[in-house]
């Protein structure tokens, strides 16, 4: 079994910081991906940004230059801190991770709960 837990959502007016945490835990023998993904009411849930490797982050074009994801490899953890937030950034933030069980198993794909963003304007 492999959990997932966010935190660190909450409330903040625009032009605020947020930072959120993720924390894998589990059965884990390898990390290959961590990423975040947001849900506003009515939408399809969205790629925000996903970090393989120090040299290998991709952000969505909504929130470049503003979102920087990192990892911390040793602890299976990934923080995503968010500046000059915009009301449009509101949602559900989810985690995810993209991993190897062990040593023989298959890629597989494991989200957290979500934490609520709120960003009034």
């Amino acid at each position: 079994q492999v959990q997932l837990a966010e935190s660190g959502g909450g409330l903040v007016q625009a032009g605020g910081s947020l930072r959120l945490s993720c924390a894998a835990s589990g059965t884990i023998f390898s990390i290959n991906r961590m990423s975040w993904y947001r849900q506003a009411p009515g939408n399809q849930r969205e790629l925000v940004a996903t970090m393989s490797s120090q040299t290998d982050r991709t952000y969505a074009n909504s929130v470049k230059g503003r979102f920087t994801i990192s990892r911390d490899y040793d602890k299976d953890t990934a923080t995503i801190y968010m500046d000059d937030l915009k009301p449009e950034d509101s949602g559900v933030y989810y985690c995810s991770a993209d991993l190897f069980q062990t040593r023989h198993s298959e890629l597989s794909k494991h989200w957290g709960p979500g934490t609520r963003v709120t960003v009034s304007s």
